[in-house]
This record gives C-alpha cells, sequence and structure tokens, in this order.
C-alpha cells in the first residue's frame, strides 16, 4: 500500500511509528512495573495485587483486573489541576478502557481471587497516552503476575495472551499511524485500536471530527493500525519473553 508523502516530525513516514520503548522493573515496590515510551509521551504503569476482590465479585470464585489512569499536573505544557475528589470523565473512560484490555487476555478464574489493579501515570504527554497506557499495562500486568506464580500464590500464569493499542487518523488528507499532539490535535479523523496477539480487536475509537469517512477509508486505517500492532506486540514479547 503506497501512502501520500507528509512531513512528520523526526522523518518517520505515514505508515512509521514513533519509537517506542518498554522499561519493566522501574518501581522497586510494585510487583509489576513499565515505563513505556511512545516518542516524547512517558506513562508509568505499575501492577499491584491484593488479596480478596470487590463485593460484587465475591460468589464468581474469579479474580478482578482493573486499571487507574491519571495525568500528572506538569504532564503537558500548561500545568493541569490534579485530580482528587472529582474525577474527569476523560480519565475514567480511559481507566476503563485499560482494565477491559487486559480482562481479556486474562484468565480470571485461574487468577483465583486477587484483585490486581494497575497504575497507569501520565509523566509527560504528547499524544497517544491511551495507546500508551494499555500496551504498558500489559507488561506491568505479566510481571506482577510472573511473580505471583514465583511466590506460590498461583499455579501458573493465568495470561492468555497479549493485548497492545496505537492511535491512526487522518491530518491534511493523509492516513497516519501513532498521531503525536500535533497531529492529533488537528487531525479530521481520530482512531484507536485496542488488539490482541492474535490479531482480534478489543475495541475501536474512532471519530470524524473534521469528515466523515467511508468503510474503504477504515479499512485502510485498520490495516495501518495492524501493522502497529504487529509491532508493539513484537516489543512486549521481546522485553517479556512471553512467547519464548
Amino acid at each position: 500500500m503506497e501512502y501520500m508523502e507528509i512531513d512528520r516530525e523526526g522523518g518517520r513516514a505515514a505508515n512509521e511509528m514513533r519509537e517506542v520503548s518498554l522499561t519493566r522493573e522501574v518501581m522497586g515496590n510494585a510487583l509489576g512495573s513499565c515505563l513505556v515510551e511512545f516518542g516524547r509521551t512517558r506513562v508509568l504503569c505499575a501492577a499491584s495485587i491484593e488479596e480478596g476482590v470487590p463485593g460484587w465479585r465475591k460468589a464468581s470464585r474469579a479474580g478482578w483486573v482493573t486499571a487507574e489512569y491519571a495525568m500528572l499536573p506538569a504532564a503537558t505544557n500548561r500545568r493541569s489541576a490534579r485530580e482528587r475528589g472529582n474525577r474527569k470523565g476523560r480519565s475514567m473512560e480511559i481507566e476503563r478502557l485499560i482494565g477491559r484490555s487486559l480482562r481479556t487476555v486474562t484468565n480470571l478464574r485461574a487468577l483465583g481471587e486477587f484483585t490486581v489493579t494497575v497504575d497507569c501515570d501520565v509523566i509527560q504527554a504528547d499524544g497517544g497516552t491511551r495507546t500508551a497506557s494499555v500496551t504498558g499495562a500489559w507488561v506491568a500486568l505479566h510481571d506482577a503476575l510472573m511473580a505471583w506464580v514465583e511466590a506460590g500464590k498461583i499455579a501458573r500464569l493465568p495470561l492468555t495472551g497479549q493485548v497492545a493499542a496505537v492511535s491512526m487518523g487522518v491530518v491534511d488528507g493523509c492516513e497516519l499511524l501513532d498521531l503525536d499532539y500535533r497531529e492529533d490535535s488537528r487531525a479530521e479523523i481520530d482512531m484507536n485500536l485496542v488488539a490482541t496477539d492474535t490479531g482480534e480487536i478489543v475495541e475501536i475509537q474512532g471519530t470524524g471530527e473534521r469528515t466523515p469517512f467511508d468503510r474503504a477509508r477504515l479499512g485502510r486505517l485498520l490495516d495501518l493500525g495492524d501493522a502497529g500492532i504487529k509491532k508493539l506486540i513484537e516489543l512486549q514479547n521481546e522485553v517479556t519473553a512471553f512467547r519464548d
């Protein structure tokens, strides 16, 4: 597939992701942690495990995986108020997305009656904080669950697969992969894809911000996203050896 030429920061191609890195074990007190970087976007993901499950889940004989998401006040170029009692709707929507994504690849019955919480804190935001959070959260979850296995708390790793997320969009008529903030802020079409290592889709979030789009364009954007997901899955596997 050929893509239109567009001037992107760093000279990257329309179908090229920003430089992505996943750094594990960055927090000594967390069972699993990962600093995920998509270009200048940086998110710290930390996974903790507690005995017991929420009250509504006690009769299920299964565990629970959830997430919390927040932006640090200085994550953007203008300080934002710290979230306390009044949570932002955007933050709640993103943390629900992260939790849903992680549960898709977790065998909750094999987990047993434990609750895993993955905290995702945005240190620096330059577009794609939710997609970076999902991708890094899986690494933190993997490492926390491995620690639980090694501690003899559970018999085996209750992960059924991997999950990652990436953004796509249309800027100045060009279909792009992994939008930074400058691109995202003026995108005609904005989309996020969450998918597993088997290529199955967990969630698609797509909006015609300035123009509608047809099925043909949707298909091309999903093809872009699929390629990005494959690269992220490979990187996750590289740092965790999950599929070795």
